[in-house]
């Protein structure tokens, strides 16, 4: 079958491999979409991921279908639609340096258990929406460790994927009002659509101002000045002015969250953290929600399909690569394999 690998520093490329086979406590899955996400770039960039270092097979946001299941495997039939724990396979991270990935006409799942690796999923659900489930729980995580309480007011900085999610997320913890802030006037109409309560567009507008006008003055006797009544900050941008300026405007006993990655170092002030006592958070991955934002996306799965901006078949996952890795080019690529 053919799949797509790193095949050298900043190259990927068609590799022809086996097509796995399902021993007696495996599970093997048709993949059925796949989403790219921006680490595909950063493991082509670098060259693969040790031990597979220059061949490692891409794709880790997948969502399939069951064509074949061992004798000794319960639980499942033959025709589920699955979502995927790709951190939960036993021969490695699947798409991240594992021995598998999901840019595969099929996977198999070894030693697979109901709940473990797999979660069946309605048949209705676009496949291309399903495979959201993995970034959706990298959101989701992040929204969880700045634990918002019922009727905070929360600010999204950045209106990519993981912003989106984590939009969703908040709104699903009880948010009471959420604000999204971006550059792209585009991405700012679709967190409106998915539900934001209001966007800033952070290249014309007042970030500070406008938060105070939203979420009231935050000033205190700890806190003086600019500061807004926003409870919750999630970084999920990634540019150094985001956490520059939550310091300068959170009030006294506010959250931030860091869930976007900076490429370079970020100078901070710590002068304003300490007066402020901020809470800063951090988040990677999903320890135990890749599961528990399936309900949500089962629920609401015509919002998070607004998310992707771009489909493109199995056989152009090429240009997909190209166009995820692209700036500015798109948002959320998915690639949807053939019937």
């Amino acid at each position: 079958m053919r799949s797509v690998h790193v095949t050298g520093p900043g190259t990927t490329g068609w590799v022809d491999i086996d097509t796995p086979v399902a021993g007696p406590r495996d599970v093997l899955l048709r993949i059925r979409a796949c989403g790219i996400c921006g680490s595909d770039a950063l493991y082509t960039q670098v060259g693969g991921i040790p031990p597979r270092q220059g061949a490692t097979p891409l794709g880790h946001e997948p969502a399939a279908e069951i064509v074949d299941i061992g004798a000794e495997v319960s639980g499942f039939s033959v025709g589920d639609h699955v979502v995927v724990d790709t951190m939960a396979f036993t021969d490695g991270l699947l798409g991240s340096g594992g021995e598998q990935g999901a840019l595969s006409e099929f996977v198999v799942v070894r030693d697979a258990e109901p709940g473990k690796q797999l979660r069946v999923i309605p048949s209705e659900i676009p496949w291309e929406v399903a495979a959201l489930n993995e970034p959706m729980a990298v959101a989701f995580h992040a929204v969880n460790r700045t634990d918002p309480k019922q009727g905070d007011k929360v600010v999204v900085f950045g209106a990519g994927p993981i912003g989106l999610g984590a939009l969703l997320g908040y709104r699903r913890r009880g948010a009471s009002h959420i604000v999204v802030v971006d550059l792209v006037p585009e991405r700012l109409e679709k967190a409106l659509q998915i539900g934001a309560d209001a966007v800033i567009d952070s290249g014309s507008e007042d970030v500070a101002a406008r938060l105070v006008e939203l979420h009231g003055d935050g000033a205190s006797a700890h806190v003086r000045g600019v500061r807004a009544g926003t409870d919750v900050y999630l970084d999920a941008a990634g540019v150094a002015v985001v956490p520059r300026t939550v310091a300068a405007i959170a009030k006294h006993g506010a959250t931030l969250g860091i869930v976007a990655v900076h490429k370079k170092p970020v100078e901070f002030d710590f002068g304003g953290v300490l007066s402020a006592e901020l809470t800063i958070v951090w988040s990677m991955g999903y320890p135990t929600e890749i599961f528990e934002v399936t309900d949500d996306i089962i629920a609401n799965w015509e919002k998070y399909a607004l998310i992707i901006s771009h489909r493109l078949p199995f056989e152009q996952s090429l240009d997909a690569l190209a166009l995820a890795a692209t700036p500015g080019a798109a948002d959320k690529v998915t690639v949807v394999f053939d019937d």
